[in-house]
């Protein structure tokens, strides 16, 4: 039997984040990337963990590739870029919440979806096809569409869609831009995994339950919205109901906080556990995300994290 995979698609860029006083330090992170790794540590070699990106020929392109092979996670469809290099990006922290400087204009990964057929045969035989509102943001329109339809066949032949909104108007040319690109792209999804603070700010949702709601109306199948670490709501074909007994930390860092949470949902999911425990699983992961400094937290992702949740199962 062929282990089946699970394709994160989107932009990865070299993550400068304080290391303290004037001294920074540098790591390869991304949205999309950052669920793939919290992926490849949850899941067992049963599963197959990839990314579907471009890069450039440079250094730092190849340092990317080889923070791939280094952690497991499949490079197959990860295309370099002649002309353009990777992008970067500086985290700045103050009482645990984070800013960001971009250097991405001429990323190489804006460029992932000019090969529809190459897109087409890498989402050919995926279990699971992830990909995010920033994923879609950095693409011309031509490249949405692209994306949007090789996912929607990708879909029909059995493969999972999931996707995480994760709306940053700074990158889309406007807000009715990033509206409609989301809204098409979430009522094309099994799983849609939005963040109700964003959802609030530009959808205008008065509470998790209208996110759940718009949603499924626009055609996804089931739909978590995270919460800032409070309860969580969640509806769809596989149930519906509310998880409100989360234990919260303080928060020393929120990078990587959704992207966790949604590995750990997914991990636990794929394991067996119904939603509410893949909630549970999901949020325990983040909450030792936001613990620690940085996107990538190795401390975060043990073998054990996921053993409560798929004995509840």
């Amino acid at each position: 039997m062929t282990t089946p995979l699970i394709l994160s698609i989107g932009e990865a860029m070299v993550e400068l984040s304080q290391a303290g006083g004037d001294l920074w330090s540098l790591g390869i992170a991304g949205d999309t990337l950052n669920t793939a790794w919290y992926l490849r540590r949850c899941l067992g070699p049963d599963w197959r963990v990839g990314y579907f990106s471009r890069v450039g020929t440079g250094e730092f392109s190849r340092k990317m590739l080889r923070f791939l092979e280094a952690e497991g996670i499949e490079a197959e469809h990860v295309t370099p870029d002649p002309q353009r290099e990777i992008g970067l990006y500086a985290i700045s922290l103050k009482d645990g919440e984070r800013s960001f400087s971009y250097w991405r204009g001429q990323s190489a990964a804006r460029g992932l979806a000019d090969d529809p057929q190459r897109l087409a045969q890498a989402l050919q035989g995926c279990r699971i096809a992830y990909f995010s509102g920033i994923t879609l943001a950095i693409l011309p329109d031509a490249g949405r569409a692209a994306l949007l339809d090789a996912a929607t066949k990708a879909r029909a032949a059995g493969c999972q869609v999931v996707f995480d909104p994760n709306l940053r108007p700074r990158l889309w040319q406007s807000p009715e831009d990033m509206r409609h690109w989301i809204e098409r792209a979430a009522g094309g999804a099994d799983l849609v995994l939005p963040s109700f603070d964003d959802e609030a700010t530009h959808f205008g949702d008065t509470d998790p339950e209208a996110t759940a709601a718009r949603y499924l109306r626009l055609g996804a199948g089931q739909v978590v919205v995270k919460n800032g670490g409070g309860p969580v709501r969640y509806s769809g074909a596989q149930g519906a109901g509310l998880v409100a007994d989360l234990a919260r930390v303080t928060t020393v860092d929120s990078t990587a906080a959704g992207d966790s949470f949604n590995a750990g949902y997914l991990a636990a999911a794929l394991q067996g556990a119904d939603p509410e425990t893949a909630i549970r699983a999901a949020h325990r992961l983040s909450l030792q995300v936001v613990s620690h400094p940085g996107a990538l937290v190795r401390q975060a992702a043990l073998g054990d994290q996921l053993s409560g949740a798929t004995r509840q199962a």
